[in-house]
Protein backbone atom coordinates (compact mmCIF):
# COMPACT_ATOMS: atom_id res chain seq x y z
CA UNK A 1 0.00 0.00 0.00
CA UNK A 2 0.83 3.73 -0.85
CA UNK A 3 2.88 5.32 2.24
CA UNK A 4 0.18 7.71 4.00
CA UNK A 5 1.03 11.48 4.48
CA UNK A 6 -1.92 13.46 6.10
CA UNK A 7 -1.40 17.34 6.65
CA UNK A 8 -2.93 18.92 9.69
CA UNK A 9 -3.27 22.56 10.95
CA UNK A 10 -5.72 23.93 13.35
CA UNK A 11 -7.62 27.53 12.93
CA UNK A 12 -7.41 30.26 15.40
CA UNK A 13 -10.49 29.65 16.59
CA UNK A 14 -9.73 25.63 16.90
CA UNK A 15 -11.01 24.37 13.99
CA UNK A 16 -8.86 21.30 13.67
CA UNK A 17 -8.08 20.32 9.68
CA UNK A 18 -6.84 17.23 8.33
CA UNK A 19 -6.18 16.52 4.35
CA UNK A 20 -5.05 13.29 2.43
CA UNK A 21 -3.83 14.34 -0.87
CA UNK A 22 -5.19 11.65 -3.37
CA UNK A 23 -4.38 10.88 -7.12
CA UNK A 24 -7.92 10.82 -8.20
CA UNK A 25 -10.38 13.01 -10.04
CA UNK A 26 -12.75 12.67 -7.11
CA UNK A 27 -12.31 14.44 -3.53
CA UNK A 28 -14.37 13.86 -0.54
CA UNK A 29 -14.94 16.73 2.54
CA UNK A 30 -16.22 16.56 5.79
CA UNK A 31 -17.26 18.66 9.06
CA UNK A 32 -17.44 16.57 12.20
CA UNK A 33 -18.82 18.12 15.24
CA UNK A 34 -18.29 16.05 19.19
CA UNK A 35 -21.97 16.28 19.27
CA UNK A 36 -24.64 13.63 19.42
CA UNK A 37 -27.30 11.53 20.44
CA UNK A 38 -25.66 10.41 23.81
CA UNK A 39 -25.43 14.36 24.49
CA UNK A 40 -29.31 15.07 24.28
CA UNK A 41 -30.73 16.52 27.80
CA UNK A 42 -34.11 13.56 28.64
CA UNK A 43 -36.21 16.09 26.86
CA UNK A 44 -34.29 16.26 23.68
CA UNK A 45 -34.37 12.82 22.31
CA UNK A 46 -33.70 12.48 18.84
CA UNK A 47 -32.84 16.02 18.21
CA UNK A 48 -29.35 15.75 17.42
CA UNK A 49 -30.49 13.62 14.57
CA UNK A 50 -32.83 16.49 13.93
CA UNK A 51 -30.30 19.04 13.44
CA UNK A 52 -28.78 16.85 11.09
CA UNK A 53 -31.95 17.21 9.03
CA UNK A 54 -32.54 20.41 9.22
CA UNK A 55 -29.54 22.32 8.61
CA UNK A 56 -30.04 21.35 5.26
CA UNK A 57 -33.59 23.65 4.73
CA UNK A 58 -32.39 26.84 4.55
CA UNK A 59 -29.67 29.20 5.38
CA UNK A 60 -29.18 33.43 5.49
CA UNK A 61 -27.77 32.73 2.00
CA UNK A 62 -29.84 29.97 0.11
CA UNK A 63 -33.26 28.03 0.86
CA UNK A 64 -33.77 24.73 1.34
CA UNK A 65 -33.81 23.52 -3.05
CA UNK A 66 -30.69 25.75 -3.83
CA UNK A 67 -28.52 23.97 -0.68
CA UNK A 68 -29.44 20.51 -1.96
CA UNK A 69 -28.43 21.84 -5.29
CA UNK A 70 -25.30 23.19 -4.67
CA UNK A 71 -23.76 20.21 -4.96
CA UNK A 72 -25.56 18.13 -7.00
CA UNK A 73 -25.84 20.08 -9.78
CA UNK A 74 -22.57 19.74 -10.28
CA UNK A 75 -22.36 15.70 -10.29
CA UNK A 76 -21.57 16.17 -6.04
CA UNK A 77 -23.09 14.31 -3.49
CA UNK A 78 -23.97 15.93 -0.10
CA UNK A 79 -24.65 14.20 2.78
CA UNK A 80 -25.11 13.58 6.79
CA UNK A 81 -25.35 11.30 10.01
CA UNK A 82 -25.89 11.09 13.11
CA UNK A 83 -24.10 8.51 15.64
CA UNK A 84 -24.28 8.62 19.58
CA UNK A 85 -21.11 10.96 19.54
CA UNK A 86 -21.08 12.73 16.52
CA UNK A 87 -22.95 14.62 13.72
CA UNK A 88 -21.19 14.50 10.13
CA UNK A 89 -21.97 16.56 7.21
CA UNK A 90 -19.99 15.26 4.06
CA UNK A 91 -19.62 15.92 0.42
CA UNK A 92 -18.12 14.00 -3.11
CA UNK A 93 -17.46 16.05 -5.62
CA UNK A 94 -14.99 16.51 -8.73
CA UNK A 95 -11.62 18.53 -7.55
CA UNK A 96 -12.28 21.33 -9.25
CA UNK A 97 -15.31 22.23 -6.82
CA UNK A 98 -13.66 22.56 -3.13
CA UNK A 99 -14.18 25.66 -3.22
CA UNK A 100 -18.02 25.13 -3.55
CA UNK A 101 -17.92 22.23 -0.94
CA UNK A 102 -16.43 24.82 1.18
CA UNK A 103 -18.35 27.41 1.23
CA UNK A 104 -21.55 25.24 1.78
CA UNK A 105 -20.66 23.83 4.51
CA UNK A 106 -19.77 27.05 6.16
CA UNK A 107 -22.98 28.23 4.81
CA UNK A 108 -24.91 25.26 6.39
CA UNK A 109 -23.42 24.73 9.62
CA UNK A 110 -22.83 28.32 10.97
CA UNK A 111 -25.67 30.03 9.05
CA UNK A 112 -28.86 27.97 8.92
CA UNK A 113 -32.07 29.86 9.48
CA UNK A 114 -34.58 26.77 10.59
CA UNK A 115 -37.50 28.29 8.99
CA UNK A 116 -40.79 26.84 11.14
CA UNK A 117 -42.77 25.69 7.54
CA UNK A 118 -39.35 23.89 7.20
CA UNK A 119 -38.77 22.24 10.61
CA UNK A 120 -43.03 21.30 10.57
CA UNK A 121 -42.60 19.66 7.08
CA UNK A 122 -39.12 17.42 8.33
CA UNK A 123 -40.93 16.27 11.44
CA UNK A 124 -42.91 14.10 9.56
CA UNK A 125 -39.93 13.09 7.16
CA UNK A 126 -38.18 11.87 10.28
CA UNK A 127 -41.13 10.24 11.84
CA UNK A 128 -41.41 8.30 8.42
CA UNK A 129 -38.19 6.97 8.84
CA UNK A 130 -38.68 6.04 12.24
CA UNK A 131 -42.03 3.65 11.23
CA UNK A 132 -39.25 2.41 8.47
CA UNK A 133 -37.38 1.11 11.09
CA UNK A 134 -40.46 0.06 13.05
CA UNK A 135 -41.14 -2.12 10.33
CA UNK A 136 -37.75 -3.79 9.82
CA UNK A 137 -37.19 -5.90 12.91
CA UNK A 138 -33.98 -7.02 11.77
CA UNK A 139 -32.78 -3.18 12.14
CA UNK A 140 -35.07 -2.08 15.08
CA UNK A 141 -33.35 -5.18 17.01
CA UNK A 142 -30.16 -2.85 17.20
CA UNK A 143 -31.48 0.05 18.93
CA UNK A 144 -33.58 -1.82 21.38
CA UNK A 145 -30.53 -3.71 22.36
CA UNK A 146 -28.68 -1.00 22.83
CA UNK A 147 -31.34 -0.06 25.57
CA UNK A 148 -31.39 -2.90 27.02
CA UNK A 149 -28.10 -3.35 27.53
CA UNK A 150 -27.46 0.66 28.80
CA UNK A 151 -30.66 0.66 30.78
CA UNK A 152 -31.60 4.37 31.68
CA UNK A 153 -28.58 5.46 30.31
CA UNK A 154 -28.13 7.92 27.32
CA UNK A 155 -26.21 5.71 24.89
CA UNK A 156 -29.18 3.46 25.34
CA UNK A 157 -31.34 5.33 23.11
CA UNK A 158 -31.71 5.56 19.38
CA UNK A 159 -30.70 8.31 17.40
CA UNK A 160 -33.90 8.98 15.28
CA UNK A 161 -35.93 9.93 18.46
CA UNK A 162 -39.90 8.80 18.77
CA UNK A 163 -42.64 10.63 16.80
CA UNK A 164 -43.55 12.36 20.54
CA UNK A 165 -40.32 14.07 21.09
CA UNK A 166 -39.45 14.80 17.29
CA UNK A 167 -43.11 16.80 17.25
CA UNK A 168 -42.11 18.52 20.74
CA UNK A 169 -39.23 20.31 18.61
CA UNK A 170 -38.77 23.85 17.69
CA UNK A 171 -36.16 26.89 16.76
CA UNK A 172 -35.60 27.25 20.16
CA UNK A 173 -34.60 23.52 20.86
CA UNK A 174 -32.64 23.26 17.75
CA UNK A 175 -30.69 26.22 18.49
CA UNK A 176 -30.21 25.63 22.54
CA UNK A 177 -28.64 22.71 21.60
CA UNK A 178 -26.11 24.18 19.04
CA UNK A 179 -25.35 26.93 21.72
CA UNK A 180 -24.03 24.26 24.14
CA UNK A 181 -22.61 21.97 22.39
CA UNK A 182 -21.45 23.16 18.32
CA UNK A 183 -17.91 24.78 19.69
CA UNK A 184 -15.63 25.16 17.11
CA UNK A 185 -12.75 23.65 19.52
CA UNK A 186 -15.05 20.50 19.11
CA UNK A 187 -15.36 20.33 15.43
CA UNK A 188 -12.93 18.97 12.72
CA UNK A 189 -12.50 19.12 8.79
CA UNK A 190 -11.43 16.11 7.13
CA UNK A 191 -10.51 15.85 3.15
CA UNK A 192 -9.11 13.35 1.27
CA UNK A 193 -8.47 14.57 -2.76
CA UNK A 194 -6.22 16.48 -4.94
CA UNK A 195 -5.78 20.07 -4.53
CA UNK A 196 -2.49 22.25 -4.22
CA UNK A 197 -2.47 22.82 -0.01
CA UNK A 198 -2.26 26.79 -0.09
CA UNK A 199 -5.04 26.93 -1.84
CA UNK A 200 -7.08 24.24 0.61
CA UNK A 201 -5.52 26.50 3.52
CA UNK A 202 -6.36 29.71 1.95
CA UNK A 203 -9.98 28.69 1.46
CA UNK A 204 -10.32 27.13 4.50
CA UNK A 205 -9.07 30.34 6.47
CA UNK A 206 -11.72 32.54 4.60
CA UNK A 207 -14.72 30.37 5.15
CA UNK A 208 -14.28 29.05 8.61
CA UNK A 209 -11.56 30.74 10.24
CA UNK A 210 -13.38 33.79 11.31
CA UNK A 211 -16.20 31.76 12.22
CA UNK A 212 -16.89 31.20 16.34
CA UNK A 213 -18.72 28.44 17.87
CA UNK A 214 -20.66 28.55 21.31
CA UNK A 215 -18.00 29.28 23.65
CA UNK A 216 -20.02 27.62 26.46
CA UNK A 217 -18.68 25.13 28.24
CA UNK A 218 -19.61 21.66 26.82
CA UNK A 219 -21.81 19.36 29.14
CA UNK A 220 -19.30 16.89 30.25
CA UNK A 221 -20.64 13.21 28.81
CA UNK A 222 -20.53 10.87 32.08
CA UNK A 223 -19.38 7.69 31.89
CA UNK A 224 -21.60 4.59 31.59
CA UNK A 225 -21.10 1.89 34.80
CA UNK A 226 -23.40 -0.40 36.74
CA UNK A 227 -24.41 -2.83 33.58
CA UNK A 228 -26.02 -5.76 34.96
CA UNK A 229 -26.90 -8.62 32.15
CA UNK A 230 -30.49 -8.75 31.04
CA UNK A 231 -32.72 -10.91 29.51
CA UNK A 232 -35.66 -9.75 27.55
CA UNK A 233 -38.47 -11.78 24.74
CA UNK A 234 -40.82 -10.28 22.71
CA UNK A 235 -43.78 -11.24 20.53
CA UNK A 236 -43.38 -9.61 17.25
CA UNK A 237 -45.79 -10.11 13.93
CA UNK A 238 -42.55 -11.44 12.50
CA UNK A 239 -41.83 -14.75 10.09
CA UNK A 240 -38.47 -14.75 11.62
CA UNK A 241 -36.80 -15.20 15.16
CA UNK A 242 -34.37 -12.26 15.80
CA UNK A 243 -31.63 -12.48 18.73
CA UNK A 244 -29.20 -10.42 20.04
CA UNK A 245 -27.07 -11.27 22.50
CA UNK A 246 -23.46 -9.64 23.77
CA UNK A 247 -22.00 -7.73 26.54
CA UNK A 248 -20.27 -4.51 26.98
CA UNK A 249 -16.82 -4.24 26.09
CA UNK A 250 -13.67 -1.62 26.01
CA UNK A 251 -13.59 1.83 24.81
CA UNK A 252 -12.34 3.55 21.82
CA UNK A 253 -8.77 4.30 23.33
CA UNK A 254 -8.50 0.67 25.22
CA UNK A 255 -5.29 -1.20 24.42
CA UNK A 256 -7.41 -4.25 23.52
CA UNK A 257 -9.74 -2.95 21.53
CA UNK A 258 -7.87 -4.16 18.62
CA UNK A 259 -7.50 -7.90 19.53
CA UNK A 260 -11.74 -7.51 20.62
CA UNK A 261 -12.23 -6.37 16.97
CA UNK A 262 -10.03 -9.43 15.51
CA UNK A 263 -12.36 -11.52 17.88
CA UNK A 264 -15.48 -9.94 16.36
CA UNK A 265 -13.88 -10.95 12.93
CA UNK A 266 -13.12 -14.54 14.02
CA UNK A 267 -16.77 -15.05 15.19
CA UNK A 268 -19.26 -13.43 12.70
CA UNK A 269 -17.16 -11.05 10.33
CA UNK A 270 -17.97 -10.53 6.86
CA UNK A 271 -15.84 -13.42 5.83
CA UNK A 272 -17.87 -16.45 4.74
CA UNK A 273 -15.41 -18.59 6.76
CA UNK A 274 -16.17 -17.07 10.23
CA UNK A 275 -16.89 -19.46 12.85
CA UNK A 276 -20.33 -18.36 13.62
CA UNK A 277 -21.21 -18.76 10.30
CA UNK A 278 -19.47 -22.25 9.56
CA UNK A 279 -20.86 -23.32 12.38
CA UNK A 280 -25.07 -22.00 11.98
CA UNK A 281 -25.11 -21.69 8.36
CA UNK A 282 -22.64 -23.99 6.45
CA UNK A 283 -22.60 -26.84 8.79
CA UNK A 284 -26.13 -27.24 10.35
CA UNK A 285 -28.79 -24.79 7.98
CA UNK A 286 -30.43 -23.23 10.91
CA UNK A 287 -29.45 -19.32 9.66
CA UNK A 288 -29.09 -16.94 6.94
CA UNK A 289 -28.38 -13.94 8.31
CA UNK A 290 -25.48 -14.17 11.60
CA UNK A 291 -23.26 -10.84 12.01
CA UNK A 292 -21.03 -9.85 15.33
CA UNK A 293 -20.52 -5.91 15.77
CA UNK A 294 -18.19 -4.37 18.24
CA UNK A 295 -18.67 -0.75 18.80
CA UNK A 296 -16.69 1.60 20.68
CA UNK A 297 -17.55 4.88 22.42
CA UNK A 298 -15.26 7.17 24.60
CA UNK A 299 -16.16 5.71 28.11
CA UNK A 300 -17.22 2.46 27.07
CA UNK A 301 -18.31 -0.25 24.23
CA UNK A 302 -20.59 -3.02 22.99
CA UNK A 303 -19.93 -6.52 21.66
CA UNK A 304 -23.23 -7.85 19.94
CA UNK A 305 -24.24 -10.89 18.17
CA UNK A 306 -27.30 -10.89 15.42
CA UNK A 307 -28.96 -13.77 14.54
CA UNK A 308 -32.04 -14.43 12.66
CA UNK A 309 -33.59 -17.99 12.57
CA UNK A 310 -36.83 -19.64 12.61
CA UNK A 311 -38.07 -20.10 15.99
CA UNK A 312 -37.60 -23.70 16.03
CA UNK A 313 -33.72 -23.68 15.78
CA UNK A 314 -33.77 -20.80 18.72
CA UNK A 315 -31.98 -22.93 21.26
CA UNK A 316 -29.89 -24.80 19.04
CA UNK A 317 -28.28 -21.28 17.75
CA UNK A 318 -27.77 -20.12 21.32
CA UNK A 319 -26.42 -23.21 21.99
CA UNK A 320 -24.05 -23.38 19.20
CA UNK A 321 -22.91 -19.86 19.66
CA UNK A 322 -22.03 -20.86 23.31
CA UNK A 323 -19.78 -23.45 22.74
CA UNK A 324 -18.05 -21.12 19.98
CA UNK A 325 -17.65 -18.49 22.82
CA UNK A 326 -16.25 -21.20 25.37
CA UNK A 327 -13.68 -22.35 22.57
CA UNK A 328 -12.12 -18.55 22.25
CA UNK A 329 -11.88 -18.76 26.08
CA UNK A 330 -10.69 -21.88 26.96
CA UNK A 331 -8.50 -22.53 23.81
CA UNK A 332 -6.20 -20.49 22.84
CA UNK A 333 -5.72 -19.96 18.82
CA UNK A 334 -2.71 -21.72 17.40
CA UNK A 335 0.14 -20.34 15.36
CA UNK A 336 -1.71 -21.19 11.63
CA UNK A 337 -5.15 -20.17 12.93
CA UNK A 338 -3.72 -16.97 14.34
CA UNK A 339 -1.92 -16.03 11.53
CA UNK A 340 -4.82 -16.41 9.21
CA UNK A 341 -6.98 -14.59 11.57
CA UNK A 342 -4.70 -11.37 11.47
CA UNK A 343 -3.98 -11.87 7.87
CA UNK A 344 -8.07 -11.88 7.21
CA UNK A 345 -8.14 -8.28 9.45
CA UNK A 346 -5.45 -6.59 7.78
CA UNK A 347 -7.03 -7.71 4.32
CA UNK A 348 -10.38 -6.06 5.63
CA UNK A 349 -8.42 -2.95 6.81
CA UNK A 350 -6.18 -2.65 3.81
CA UNK A 351 -9.14 -2.73 1.17
CA UNK A 352 -11.34 0.06 3.39
CA UNK A 353 -8.54 1.91 3.14
CA UNK A 354 -8.71 1.92 -0.65
CA UNK A 355 -12.06 3.77 -0.72
CA UNK A 356 -11.08 7.44 -0.04
CA UNK A 357 -14.66 8.16 1.41
CA UNK A 358 -14.27 5.83 3.97
CA UNK A 359 -10.72 6.79 4.82
CA UNK A 360 -11.91 10.62 4.82
CA UNK A 361 -14.60 9.68 7.74
CA UNK A 362 -12.35 7.41 9.32
CA UNK A 363 -9.32 10.12 10.11
CA UNK A 364 -12.00 13.41 10.54
CA UNK A 365 -13.35 10.96 13.34
CA UNK A 366 -10.20 9.54 14.47
CA UNK A 367 -8.95 13.79 14.82
CA UNK A 368 -12.03 14.53 16.76
CA UNK A 369 -12.09 11.61 19.10
CA UNK A 370 -8.25 11.07 19.87
CA UNK A 371 -6.67 13.96 18.09
CA UNK A 372 -4.42 11.95 16.12
CA UNK A 373 -4.77 8.98 13.14
CA UNK A 374 -2.39 6.12 13.16
CA UNK A 375 -1.00 5.03 9.83
CA UNK A 376 -2.09 1.82 8.50
CA UNK A 377 1.78 0.50 9.03
CA UNK A 378 0.92 1.42 12.74
CA UNK A 379 -2.64 -0.51 12.51
CA UNK A 380 -1.00 -3.21 10.79
CA UNK A 381 1.63 -3.15 13.62
CA UNK A 382 -1.34 -3.11 15.95
CA UNK A 383 -2.85 -6.46 14.20
CA UNK A 384 0.45 -8.30 13.89
CA UNK A 385 1.74 -7.65 17.44
CA UNK A 386 -1.41 -9.63 18.58
CA UNK A 387 -0.56 -12.54 20.77
CA UNK A 388 -2.56 -16.22 21.52
CA UNK A 389 -2.63 -15.18 25.54
CA UNK A 390 -3.75 -11.74 24.61
CA UNK A 391 -6.96 -13.04 22.87
CA UNK A 392 -7.24 -15.58 24.83
CA UNK A 393 -6.91 -13.11 27.98
CA UNK A 394 -10.17 -10.70 26.32
CA UNK A 395 -12.02 -13.63 25.59
CA UNK A 396 -12.41 -14.71 29.12
CA UNK A 397 -13.05 -10.64 29.85
CA UNK A 398 -15.83 -10.37 27.19
CA UNK A 399 -17.32 -13.08 25.87
CA UNK A 400 -18.62 -15.21 28.67
CA UNK A 401 -22.09 -16.28 28.52
CA UNK A 402 -22.93 -15.61 31.67
CA UNK A 403 -22.12 -12.10 31.24
CA UNK A 404 -24.52 -11.72 28.11
CA UNK A 405 -27.60 -9.96 27.90
CA UNK A 406 -30.42 -11.33 25.34
CA UNK A 407 -33.02 -9.69 23.56
CA UNK A 408 -35.23 -12.33 21.51
CA UNK A 409 -38.23 -11.44 18.81
CA UNK A 410 -40.04 -14.16 18.54
CA UNK A 411 -43.05 -14.44 16.24
CA UNK A 412 -46.25 -14.43 17.87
Amino acid sequence: MQEEHFERWTLPNGIRVIHREVNSPVSHLGFFVNMGSRDELPDEHGLAHFIEHVIFKGTERRKAYHVLSRMEDIGGELNAYTTKEETVVHATFLNEHYARAIELFNDIVFHATFPAKELEKEKSVIVDEINSYLDSPSEMIFDEFDELVFSNDPLGRGTLGTPKSVYSFNDNSVRKFLKRGYRTDQMVIASVGKIDLKKLKALIEKFFGHEVGSSDSITKRSSFSGYKPERLEVKKSNYQTHLMMGNVAYPSDHEDRIGMFLLSNILGGPGMNARLHMTLRERHGYTYNVETNYSTYSDTGLFAIYLGMDEKFLKKCIDLTHKELRLLREKGLGTLQLHKAKQQLLGQVAIGQENNQSQMLGIGKSILAFDEVRTWREIGEKINGLTSSQLLKIANEVLDEKDFSYLIYKSK
